[in-house]
């Protein structure tokens, strides 16, 4: 009896550790619905650069007029903004759930060490934009946003960092393979968010 008290309060101490150090209550549905805004964008931008009467060219040698860059800014801008307020509510609502601070230690932490690689590639992208070097946006974004999700993951559930890993994977697919750039930001950003979200929900949320 006396082992088996002693096994608990070290499983105790084990998880108020693992809570304090990391931010535990990141939603697995805000990454499922994240998904579905990043497929949604992923066709709006499909039907702007191949279906824009501004737009020129095969998939390899598309010419792209500024008037369709806009949009297509716009677009990922709207799915960013999008993603960011659902992440935020929902983790918000968990928090409230298992009576945690939303913003704590290793929330900050996780902000910080997730915002530096991202906002890196932001202007790096931006620069190439406006270099007009358009093909290496898509293998961009996920190779950066694949760096920032394993460099945070250590604050918050580990499953993060698979998801990280597998968007490097497929950001240095896509500059490999530079005509299909959108056909791998839908397969990351959507259909990789949706794959790791429903994991994350049902194996942390359902409670």
């Amino acid at each position: 009896m006396e082992n088996e008290k002693y096994l608990n309060d070290i499983s105790e101490i084990k998880n108020m550790m693992n809570q304090s150090s990391r931010f535990i209550s990141l939603s697995g549905l805000s990454g499922v619905l994240a998904g579905i805004y990043s497929l949604i964008g992923a066709f709006l931008a499909y039907n702007t650069i191949y279906f824009d009467t501004t737009s020129m060219g095969n998939y390899k040698n598309l010419i792209i007029s500024q008037d369709a860059i806009n949009k297509l800014f716009i677009i990922a801008f709207s799915v960013l903004i999008l993603s960011i307020i659902t992440g935020i509510a929902l983790s918000i609502r968990k928090a409230k759930k298992t009576e945690d601070k939303i913003w704590n230690v290793s929330s900050k932490r996780l902000v910080i060490n997730f915002a530096i690689p991202l906002a890196t590639g932001g202007f790096f992208i931006l620069f190439l934009i406006e270099k007009e070097m358009l093909s290496l946006v898509a293998p961009l974004t996920l190779l950066f946003y694949g760096l920032a999700c394993v460099n945070a993951s250590k604050y918050t559930l580990g499953d993060v960092r698979y998801l990280g890993i597998t968007m490097i994977i497929l950001g240095l697919l896509s500059t490999w393979f530079l005509g299909y750039g959108l056909l791998f930001w839908a397969l990351g950003f959507g259909i990789c968010h949706i794959i790791y979200g429903s994991m994350m929900y049902f194996k942390y949320d359902r409670n």
